[in-house]
């Protein structure tokens, strides 16, 4: 009988994967099969968002891209960036080769705030990086009323009197003036 040395590091990658397995499954995404029948990765974008004073700044890594290939939708005030980094076969005859960079459609999500003006959001792409500004709504600034204390806008004041006929002194003491 051979002893079979015990690696818990790869136990807990058969693991992972068996749980992104599940995962994929249960929620409709396929593994994609790369070379070997190994699964590939799925490339998702990464991207920062920066606020300024006045505007939204939005940049995404898209290496390898062109302009053209870059899809950017603003809809019910969601900013949708979409495209695909397609892969470049080579060929080798001799040994193997190991591709670890991934391929594939990508869609990116981010819903803006109420108020957006779809008309002001700009976009420009340079080596590899997309960047969007998207101008901050204006905010509703609160009315303000300005109250006069002392005086009365109209000239015209009445003295109410109470009608009570119990209590002859209820409102004698203090009339209230109102306006006609």
């Amino acid at each position: 009988m051979a002893l079979i040395r015990w690696e818990p590091a790869a136990e807990l990658n058969t693991i992972q994967n068996e749980m992104n397995r599940l995962f994929n499954t249960f929620f409709g995404q396929p593994a994609p099969a790369g070379r070997g029948g190994a699964p590939s990765r799925r490339w998702i974008p990464a991207m920062d968002l920066i606020e300024t004073a006045d505007q939204y700044v939005l940049r995404a890594d898209l290496p390898g891209l062109s302009d053209d290939d870059v899809n950017i939708q603003l809809e019910d005030n969601v900013l949708t960036i979409s495209g695909e980094r397609r892969t470049q076969q080579e060929h080798q005859e001799e040994g193997y080769y190991r591709i670890e960079r991934a391929f594939g459609g990508f869609a990116r999500s981010l819903t803006l705030p109420e108020g957006v003006d779809p008309d002001g959001v700009q976009a420009h792409f340079d080596r590899g990086v997309l960047e969007i500004r998207i101008p901050k709504p204006e905010q509703k600034k609160p009315l303000q009323v300005q109250i006069t204390l002392g005086t009365h806008p109209t000239g015209d004041t009445k003295t109410i009197e109470s009608s009570d006929k119990a209590d002859p002194q209820a409102n004698s003491r203090d009339p209230v003036p109102a306006s006609a």
